[in-house]
């Protein structure tokens, strides 16, 4: 059997937690943000965890798992 390949956009997007849960980065926040309310500049700082049925599929695409 040949080795699967992993999604490279996965391997900069998306890391681990020690639970097996996903972390991201958000988006929206690289320009225009004078367009964006304070509240939602506050509310995506840092980091979100992936929603259960997006995880399934991002685990899929990197099929020996995330560093």
């Amino acid at each position: 059997m040949p080795k699967l390949k992993t999604k490279s956009g996965v391997k900069k997007r998306f890391k681990l937690t020690a639970t097996g849960l996903l972390k991201h980065g958000v988006a929206g926040k690289r320009h225009r943000l004078l367009h964006h309310t304070g509240k939602y500049i506050r509310q995506n700082r840092g980091t979100k965890v992936l929603s259960k049925a997006d995880t399934a599929t991002v685990k899929a695409w990197a099929p020996y798992g995330l560093r």
